[in-house]
């Protein structure tokens, strides 16, 4: 994972440290909408009641809103370029290392390099452009409204901070072997583009069909591996989401917390799910994009310095 983010440090560095500032600027303005919803409720059930002072918090929450769709507009934008220019500039090493090897009377692999610069380098491209910023705004996102749920009531965070340990372990456990799969997918769909290339298809035409049923089994369990994790990730959701309605209903009746909170807490309950499904997802694609980034390493041969001249656009 290290040599995968160096790259990608090395050709992008400074629009990297734009994207950060922005994705931390998103993440810190995570829990401001919570506080506003609470002090909307907490205001409709007090005594004084005044139209004033709901329009002021209704016009501050939707300020905030609007504030941080502007900027995760503004980083989506500026990751999407990013990644584009990360697939141009893997093209242009692979399209090198073809025409050298070409020069050098060697055997250049066609069916191989074709599914390199067409699709492994889009895949490898669009994971670089959010490699920093996507982890930052999630994780940050998290940080921020499990501890505004943790500030206002401390048995209500506990419960947002327990759903997310498990989800981490079984998400380790299913990706690694994953992850197998996933590198023996690419292997096989290399040789089988190979193999199409040749003068007669005729005689390699039952290969490549037991080939293509060697992926198709391959992805079957893929399948069956993220399904399962997706269905256990699924319970823990469920089960965080009624023992804070059940907990914070407790705390009402008795007088320990306000309606306001438990609300604001159900919906910041809402929120970290999000996050962190997206981080879940990350973390498989960072972990397919390594395998990816370490096979296209193997096509530049023993020196793939050869090819780092071509420096990414910062």
């Amino acid at each position: 994972m290290f040599k995968l983010y160096s790259a990608i440090w090395r050709a992008s560095a400074g629009r990297q440290i734009v994207l950060i500032i922005l994705s931390i600027a998103i993440a810190g303005l995570a829990a401001v909408p919570l506080e506003f919803q609470r002090d909307i409720i907490n205001h409709l059930t007090a005594d004084d009641v005044s139209t004033d002072r709901l329009i002021y918090l209704g016009t501050g929450m939707m300020s905030v809103i609007l504030l941080s769709l502007a900027l995760k507009w503004l980083l989506g934008y500026r990751a999407g370029t990013l990644g584009e220019d990360i697939i141009r500039l893997i093209r242009q090493r692979l399209l090198l290392r073809s025409a050298d090897l070409h020069d050098a009377g060697e055997t250049v692999r066609k069916g191989t390099m074709t599914t390199a610069i067409s699709a492994e380098a889009e895949e490898l491209g669009k994971f670089a452009g959010g490699a920093f910023s996507d982890p930052i705004v999630q994780i940050g996102t998290l940080i921020s409204v499990i501890g505004y749920i943790s500030a206002t009531q401390p048995g209500l965070g506990m419960i947002a901070l327990s759903m997310i340990v498990p989800q981490i372990i079984i998400v380790l456990i299913s990706q690694r072997k994953v992850n197998v799969f996933v590198a023996e997918r690419v292997r096989i769909l290399r040789a089988s583009t190979d193999s199409l290339t040749t003068e007669d298809i005729d005689a390699v035409a039952r290969d490549v069909e037991a080939m293509f049923d060697d992926i198709y089994n391959t992805r079957r369990k893929m399948f069956l591996w993220k399904l399962s994790a997706k269905f256990l990730l699924s319970v823990i959701n469920g089960a965080g989401t009624v023992g804070v309605l059940m907990l914070g209903g407790y705390l009402v009746l008795n007088g320990k917390t306000d309606v306001g909170t438990v609300v604001a807490a159900t919906s910041g309950l809402g929120r970290i799910q999000g996050p962190t499904a997206f981080l879940i997802a990350f973390y498989r694609q960072v972990s397919a994009n390594r395998i990816k980034y370490e096979l296209m390493l193997e096509l530049f041969g023993p020196n793939p310095e050869r090819y780092r001249y071509l420096k990414g656009r910062n």
